[in-house]
């Protein structure tokens, strides 16, 4: 007999060691350090050197997360990897469970940009719920430095690099309490980093395309007010699911775009500030990363404790958003 309920029994986050304050930002755009915290809340972010690779950060929150929940790397019968910067086009997450030893594992990637640690959330869930995986390891990583034009300083001013993972094992009670997710293609061009070809001869009458990704594109005022409609209204959908009222809610982790969006969302939903995670100071938006190393930071300073009732939402590219409502630990 299967157990189909859910826990989430480990975290574990890991970031690039190289800081990028504001400050040293100033040398490369015109902008300023008031500038950017003022209206995003950012004051550094971490970047990735040459060096470093996603799925080196991907393996060490993945070792951090495995160890928290007490488990073995070949425990794991699911690896799915949440990332929009995959090293490797055909996906990043085999040399993740190669380099964690997982031999047992079955990884994919999965790319729903900022919303990625959310719809990988719900679909380890599914696996777990059906009976088919006992252990689920799901990690959120990008390294969104490579994909920022430098000279923009409306995005460049925005990303950082990091990566964050959890542990999700069948368990006889189910912790995952409500949810829902969206998505809305319309709005695909507010938000985007597009491939760009140019048309090249291969032989008389057949051309191919050649050509690369371009960088981060983004229209900041409708993202703003896209997030600042839709996510507390997925979030009241999720509580509905759940069967909870706002004030059950012990912490929100938003997904970590902007601490403007962050407080208009918390406002919005009468969630008072002392329940509201943020760490976008010391990382900026780390797209898929940020939800779980904003969780795996609380987790560790004993801000959230088992039984605690969370609320997490990711939204962006796509345009994608989904919530989740979970109670955290065994």
């Amino acid at each position: 007999m299967h157990n189909l309920g859910i826990s989430i029994t480990g975290s574990g986050s890991a970031v690039p060691a190289t800081s990028l304050h504001n400050q040293r930002l100033t040398e490369l755009v015109e902008t300023s350090d008031e500038w950017i915290t003022t209206r995003t809340g950012i004051c550094q972010r971490r970047i990735a050197l040459p060096s470093e690779s996603l799925s080196v950060l991907a393996t060490e929150a993945s070792n951090r997360a495995i160890a928290a929940a007490g488990i073995k790397p070949e425990d794991l019968d699911l690896i799915l990897l949440a990332t929009s910067t995959p090293e490797d086009l055909f996906g990043s997450a085999c040399q993740v469970q190669a380099k964690l030893g997982a031999t047992k594992a079955v990884a994919f990637d999965l790319t729903a940009a900022c919303s990625g640690f959310v719809f990988g959330l719900i679909t380890a869930a599914q696996y777990i719920r059906t009976g088919v995986y006992q252990n689920v390891l799901l990690i959120g990583a990008d390294i969104l430095s490579r994909w920022v034009d430098w000279q923009d300083r409306r995005t460049c001013v925005l990303f950082g690099d990091g990566a964050g993972a959890v542990v999700l094992q069948a368990s006889k009670s189910d912790r995952l309490l409500g949810f829902a997710l969206k998505s809305d293609g319309t709005q695909n061009h507010y938000l985007n980093l597009s491939y760009t070809g140019s048309s090249q001869e291969l032989l008389p009458g057949i051309n191919v395309t050649k050509g690369a990704y371009q960088p981060i594109s983004m229209n900041g005022k409708e993202v703003y007010r896209f997030a600042v409609q839709k996510v507390p209204e997925i979030i009241d959908k999720a509580l509905f699911q759940a069967n909870l009222t706002v004030d059950r809610i012990d912490w929100l982790i938003l997904h970590q775009a902007n601490q403007r969006i962050i407080d208009a969302v918390a406002q919005r939903l009468n969630i008072p500030e002392q329940k509201v995670i943020s760490n976008l100071a010391h990382y900026g938006n780390t797209s898929a990363a940020s939800i779980p190393l904003a969780l795996d930071e609380a987790v560790r300073q004993g801000k959230i404790k088992p039984n605690h009732i969370v609320a997490t939402s990711g939204f962006g590219a796509g345009l994608t958003w989904g919530a989740a409502i979970f109670e955290w630990g065994k």
